[in-house]
């Protein structure tokens, strides 16, 4: 992992909870049905799209995210469910039943195919992170977490393309897709 996430969420770390743009800003065109976040942390993308009636599985490898996720949920009165699950794994085992998979700020090359057999027909990939003029900027020229340039504009198999973007937001450079299965 590039970061200890179980450090940064058990001392207490938040990304906050305004979710990200790909997902306010897509999240109408999400099909009826629930949605899987992949990395999800604290829940910032989860609560948000729990509070417009979908339900949502967080996936996520620190305990600690999820807890915070679990309580936000309970403070909010909504229900949001979480799985303890490293994605260096693979995705979690289970019937492909999602109406959409949520991608935020994690970048795994090697889970984008699979992401079409967590899907149902039609089912959408929201997708959004930092992109290579963002690692250079950061003196990370060659990182491997950030997407280049172009990446989320191809796809894998079985996917096709409905929007997508690159540039800078609020001061750092991000890509961010939307990707329909069949």
């Amino acid at each position: 992992m590039p970061r200890d996430w179980q450090a940064f969420y058990g001392s207490g770390g938040s990304l906050g909870r305004e979710p990200v743009f790909v997902v306010r800003a897509y999240e109408h065109l999400l099909p009826a049905g629930p949605v899987l976040d992949l990395a999800g942390g604290s829940g910032r993308n989860a609560l948000f799209l729990a509070g417009r009636g979908h339900r949502v599985l967080v996936v996520d490898y620190s305990r600690d995210a999820l807890a915070t996720v679990e309580r936000s949920a309970a403070e909010d009165g909504l229900e949001i469910g979480t799985l303890f699950w490293n994605l260096e794994q693979g995705l979690p085992p289970g019937p492909g039943a999602f109406a959409g998979v949520v991608v935020s700020y994690y970048v795994q090359r090697s889970l984008l195919p699979a992401l079409a057999g967590a899907l149902t027909g039609g089912g959408l990939v929201l997708i959004e992170g930092y992109g290579r003029p963002e690692a250079v900027r950061r003196g990370r020229p060659d990182s491997p977490y950030y997407w280049e340039n172009g990446e989320l504009l191809s796809p894998p198999s079985g996917f096709s393309l409905l929007a997508a973007g690159e540039g800078g937001m609020r001061g750092r450079w991000r890509s961010w897709a939307v990707w329909r299965l069949g």
